[in-house]
């Protein structure tokens, strides 16, 4: 899961302009305005570094998963936005952790989630306590290189926009969901303080059932929410039982889990021993569509498979009690990757905009 961000700015600049995977973004995008207004505060607070913090900007990100489906795409987008920014006015320097703090609390200006994005590895979103929420920040909890084993496979259930916005989503939650107060107050702070420990020690046990057992619940609050709010699908629950038959059958404990954010596309935390035999269930029960070739469908970017799509022979016997039917197409895609290192600075090769501040395509 990548998203790629170019920014330039000019004096000649005549508003501050976004193009989003190839389309120029039109309306009254406030969040995105806030954010810009406070990385131009922040570069001021700095003394402007290279005197351009006034400067109208031009901004042109691509991502190679869905906006607004709900795989977290505003989360990289404004924290990628934010370092890109900081880049531009001056203001990164990848000694000083301090100022990647500050970048990160103004990623969560355009989204909460998004302060997280701003360190790689497994990080942590503090609530805080302050009314302005100023120390409500992110910290890191363990670096991308802490847990070389674990892997990530991204389900894309639907590349469509969701019906109902998280913002929309979690205000309309707030307002009517009773069980959002008690997980609020009970669950997730003592639920925090297991999954560090997890995380920390490397265990995966813990790790993958606190993971599944939390988007239980969050989907369960949705639920509780009124009008209630249905972001799983069809597909979404073929992937649960998947994975739920996929653990049942190990004689070694839970090998897989499962997560959903506020839409139907799966994320799956497997370690690299159960990898294949797990990816090989998925691609035998969502096979790619007729006219999809299976590179669109898996590239296999760590060639973690020696053919792209298996036969029923290399299949564990065990598979054929599942219950599940081959659903092909239901999946637009899969992906796969590690935990991340954050933001990275390309070169210019890899720039979205011309010299003169126009998308290249």
């Amino acid at each position: 899961m990548k998203t790629t961000t170019s920014v330039a700015a000019s004096k000649d600049f005549v508003e501050d302009t976004l193009w989003l995977n190839g389309a120029v973004e039109e309306g009254d995008n406030a969040r995105l305005k806030q954010c810009i207004s406070a990385m131009r505060e922040l570069a001021l607070l700095h003394g402007d570094p290279k005197g351009i913090a006034n400067y109208k900007v031009h901004i042109c990100s691509n991502n190679n998963f869905p906006t607004a489906a709900g795989l977290a795409s505003s989360a990289s987008g404004y924290a990628c936005l934010a370092y890109a920014l900081g880049c531009l006015f001056g203001l990164v320097d990848e000694g000083k952790e301090d100022r990647i703090a500050e970048l990160s609390r103004v990623a969560r200006v355009g989204s909460g989630s998004a302060c997280r994005s701003l360190y790689g590895g497994f990080v942590e979103w503090e609530m805080g306590k302050l009314e302005d929420g100023l120390d409500s920040i992110a910290i890191q909890v363990a670096k991308e290189t802490h847990w070389p084993d674990l892997h990530i496979l991204v389900l894309v259930a639907s590349s469509h926009k969701k019906a109902t916005s998280s913002t929309a989503g979690m205000q309309r939650t707030v307002a009517t969901s009773p069980l959002l107060q008690h997980r609020a107050q009970v669950i997730v702070p003592e639920r925090m303080l297991q999954m560090k420990k997890a995380i920390v020690d490397k265990d995966f046990q813990n790790f993958a059932l606190l993971t599944m057992q939390d988007s239980n619940q969050f989907h369960s609050v949705c639920l509780d929410t009124y009008p209630p709010i249905f972001y799983l699908n069809d597909t979404s629950r073929s992937v649960i039982q998947l994975v739920t038959q996929f653990n049942e059958k190990s004689k070694t404990g839970i090998r897989a889990a499962y997560t959903f954010d506020a839409g139907p596309n799966a994320v799956l935390y497997v370690q690299k021993e159960n990898l294949v035999e797990l990816l090989e269930g998925i691609l035998h029960f969502f096979p790619s569509a007729p006219n999809q070739s299976a590179s669109e469908y898996f590239s296999d970017p760590m060639s973690v498979l020696d053919k792209n799509k298996p036969t029923p022979d290399s299949l564990p016997e065990w598979y054929s009690s599942f219950g599940l039917t081959p659903n092909p197409g239901a999946l637009k895609y899969i992906l796969h990757t590690v935990p991340g290192s954050g933001p990275q600075i390309l070169s210019s090769d890899h720039s979205l905009l011309n010299a003169n501040g126009t998308p290249k395509a």
